[in-house]
């Protein structure tokens, strides 16, 4: 049975909450020089990405604060030119898009479980 569009929703929230916790203290310095965690980031935004694809439209609609399309973009950019990443771009994405983004699908599971359960 595939997941449910809270437990996409969940995978967001978790993989949101991973680049937070391991970011903090980080330099951009440090960012480069330790490729496992460039690449475990890189993993997380495709698995945001692809989880936001799989949310229903009816909640992407209606939770137009969360930035589901440049989410699912930085996904498939990830996916499609991965001999291309700019780490730049990457650095700037988790130090500006990850906080906010993750309040808001912390709100977003908040709301949508109330009105599932």
């Amino acid at each position: 049975m595939p997941p449910s569009p809270i437990e996409f929703l969940q995978h967001i929230r978790d993989e949101l909450a991973y680049i937070l916790k391991y970011s903090q203290g980080v330099t951009y310095e440090e960012f480069l020089s330790h490729p496992f965690l460039s690449k475990a980031f890189v993993r997380s935004c495709k698995i945001i990405g692809e989880a936001c694809k799989n949310v229903p439209d009816e909640i992407r609609y209606n939770h137009l604060e969360f930035d589901w399309k440049g989410f699912a973009g930085m996904r498939d950019k990830l996916i499609h030119h991965y001999w291309g990443i700019d780490n730049e771009l990457m650095w700037d994405a988790i130090q500006q898009e990850v906080s906010p983004n993750k309040e808001w699908i912390d709100l977003i599971i908040e709301q949508e479980l109330t009105k599932r359960y």
